[in-house]
């Protein structure tokens, strides 16, 4: 639980780090958004891993994927939400 507590403390201390990019407030929303998604995606998949350190081996390899996939998704989110706020900023510049 400690863990779980000090990953998510330490996200929420990088998110102003990641909404300085962009240069409207509605980019900057979008980013957070995503980003805030992404980071309980995380850390959704690393209690699934902590959960499948106890478990029997074939079962902790199901749970080693399952928890992959989805940080692979947060990472997709994050690249989503990125791309979004870079076309509300294209947008806004015309």
């Amino acid at each position: 639980m400690t863990k779980k507590f000090l990953a998510a403390a330490a996200a929420l201390t990088l998110l102003p780090l990641g909404a300085c990019g962009h240069k409207t407030d509605a980019a900057e929303n979008v980013q957070a958004a995503a980003d805030n998604t992404a980071d309980a995606m995380d850390a959704n998949a690393s209690a699934i891993r902590d959960e499948g350190s106890n478990i029997a081996s074939d079962d902790k390899a199901a749970a080693d994927n399952a928890a992959d996939a989805l940080n692979n998704k947060a990472d997709a989110v994050r690249d989503a939400g990125e791309n979004k706020a870079d076309a509300i900023d294209d947008k806004a510049k015309k």
